[in-house]
């Protein structure tokens, strides 16, 4: 984001900002024709419940405008997420009044066994991997839901890959045909999901019940997902890790994981 920086608007008019539906503004110049938008805001709230706003405009002035309309009219806090390489960006939101909250590593995975060290991983003594697809969708869920009731105890959700999802309330599984499980004693442990996008496929999710942590499950459900690619002739995946995530980044670049961007979380509150 390149701002050209003016006292007022480009034209050095007042900017007007107006709310024009629950979750869009626009930044209107007072002189300019009728209806000739130079910024916008918008709003979107998450699954896990928290509001995160984003504005598209070129001038610093008409963005600090926006951004000062769109803070008082929304309930803080409010959230948005910036590139860590786009200064401009961080300093706008910074004059908001956003903080950073949290940073998130983007790695590019191979999916060859050789290049990432994976080719002899095996499952723990007693844990099988059952495919994408084939996991019964109850267990599925069941797994779902306790994994997740325990990163919100300890770290808390937040820390985890941020999707925007366009899901039903209480509904965290939506394809069931995208996570492969960890199966231990006819108990699901682990999953990892991946999203199979024609450009690049996303690992999703990957995460081992807290009382099976330590026993390499997560390795082995990573070398399956990978591998499991790699028969597809994909050669790269693409992950998301919060930087404090000390056990995932270690599991990501243990495997040949590329670091090739970043994220920085940001907000008011």
């Amino acid at each position: 984001m390149n701002f050209m920086h003016s006292p007022a608007g480009p034209g050095h008019h007042e900017v007007v900002v107006t709310r024009v539906s629950d979750l869009l503004w626009h930044a209107v110049e007072d002189g300019r024709a009728a209806g000739q938008v130079i910024g916008r805001g918008d709003a979107s709230r998450r699954p896990d419940g928290r509001l995160f706003i984003s504005i598209d405009a070129w001038h610093g002035a008409v963005f600090d405008r926006i951004a000062e309309v769109m803070s008082a009219d929304l309930p803080l806090p409010l959230y948005t997420v910036v590139d860590e390489a786009d200064h401009d960006a961080r300093s706008a939101w910074q004059r908001a009044g956003f903080t950073a909250a949290r940073r998130e590593r983007g790695y590019l995975v191979p999916t060859d066994p050789q290049a990432g060290g994976l080719g002899r991983v095996r499952p723990p003594a007693g844990v099988t991997i059952v495919p994408a697809g084939q996991a019964q969708e109850g267990p599925l869920r069941a797994l779902d839901r306790v994994i997740r009731d325990e990163v919100e105890a300890a770290a808390g959700w937040r820390t985890m890959p941020a999707e925007v999802l366009p899901c039903p309330a209480g509904t965290t599984v939506l394809d069931p045909s995208k996570y492969a499980v960890a199966q231990h004693g006819g108990l699901y442990v682990g999953l990892i999901r991946v999203a199979p996008l024609t450009r690049q496929p996303r690992i999703g999710l990957i995460a081992v019940r807290a009382d099976r942590h330590r026993r390499g499950i997560a390795r082995a459900l990573l070398a399956h997902a990978l591998g499991s690619l790699h028969r597809r002739r994909t050669a790269a995946a693409w992950a998301e890790v919060d930087e404090s995530n000390t056990a995932a980044t270690a599991l990501f670049e243990s495997a040949g994981a590329r670091r090739t961007a970043g994220t920085v979380e940001l907000v008011r509150r």
